[in-house]
């Protein structure tokens, strides 16, 4: 019995066969990107929260959907405004004059994949209705609590903080995303690849023609997989020393929390899962150290007057651990 559970957990085949799945599907339209596809789908296997950051124009709202459109689950959109109210995403009771009672009308956070774009646009009222249902996956409403439906995932994009408009998201909120996705400007190639390939489409609409690869039901069970990886004691260590440098270090005045170490190890495992391993290698915890921290330290103000980046400061760190083999 022993045996076939061990086969059942180290049988990546259809976990691989998904994500082939969904890279194929996105590199029909997505040109570029890797690292965000991977990421992306590394954080969903992880049953994470996902914020992707980048200029307007950068296609980050477009792949998010595409992720959503390979799920066969319930989407919800919402689109983040500064006079958005925290009822019109959570929902509100609404007066039913026939049974003289107040009934709940559930808002559009009620899905299991949830795109929320440009969240930075909403001011911090409306930010806070997101903090329970994020960490606890329910609503508290009058009293009465709300369960969220596996899966359960937040896609967030923003455009960066200096742009006009935009609101800086509280640290809390930022300490509940999994990964911050950072999307740039293409290359000049890949700049020529998205218009030749537009070009080409003439009005046909992709975005319709693609068909979901997994199930809501196969999502749960791929990150129940995801969950038994084996991670060996010394990267357990290799992780709690990043995080654990990040509190001391004389360029940061924000480190990471514990919460940073669990995700670190939680997408490790995902990122492990999709390269079709069932244990974790050191550089599976460096590949995923920078997305899972840079949004959870904060530069000292003379470091960021000086242009350093969260990443340059964790890169710093990783250099100075000794990696174990």
């Amino acid at each position: 019995m022993e045996n076939d559970f061990f086969e059942q957990r180290t049988d990546m085949s259809r976990l691989s066969l998904a994500v082939d799945q969904i890279k194929a599907t996105l590199g029909k339209i997505i040109v570029g990107q890797t690292v965000s596809i991977d990421l992306l789908i590394a954080g969903i296997l992880a049953d994470g929260h996902i914020l992707i950051e980048g200029v307007p124009g950068v296609a980050k709202t477009l792949t998010a959907k595409l992720i959503s459109k390979a799920i066969d689950a319930k989407y919800s959109r919402i689109q983040f405004t500064p006079d958005l109210m925290p009822s019109d995403i959570l929902g509100t009771s609404v007066f039913n004059p026939k049974s003289t009672e107040f009934e709940f009308k559930q808002g559009p956070i009620f899905g299991n994949i949830i795109l929320i774009d440009e969240i930075n646009r909403a001011p911090a009222k409306t930010q806070s209705a997101l903090f329970e249902v994020m960490e606890e996956k329910q609503v508290t409403i009058d009293g009465q609590t709300y369960k969220m439906q596996e899966p359960f995932t937040v896609l967030a994009t923003q455009n960066p903080v200096e742009q006009e408009g935009t609101y800086r998201l509280p640290e809390a909120q930022l300490d509940r995303f999994l990964f911050k996705i950072e999307i740039k400007y293409p290359s000049l190639e890949e700049e020529i690849a998205i218009i030749t390939q537009q070009h080409q489409q003439k009005n046909t609409d992709q975005l319709n023609n693609i068909t979901p690869v997994l199930s809501a039901g196969e999502i749960i069970s791929l990150r129940q997989q995801v969950r038994a990886l084996h991670v060996e004691r010394k990267l357990l260590e290799f992780t709690a020393k990043i995080v654990f440098e990040t509190r001391n270090h004389k360029s940061l005045y924000l480190g990471g929390s514990p919460r940073a170490s669990l995700a670190m190890i939680s997408a490790a495992k995902a990122l492990a899962a999709i390269k079709g391993r069932d244990f974790v290698t050191p550089d599976d915890i460096i590949y995923v150290a920078a997305p899972v921290l840079r949004h959870r330290v904060m530069l000292t103000p003379d470091k960021e007057m000086e242009g350093l980046s969260p990443d340059d400061v964790i890169g710093q760190i990783i250099q100075k651990i000794e990696v174990p083999r």
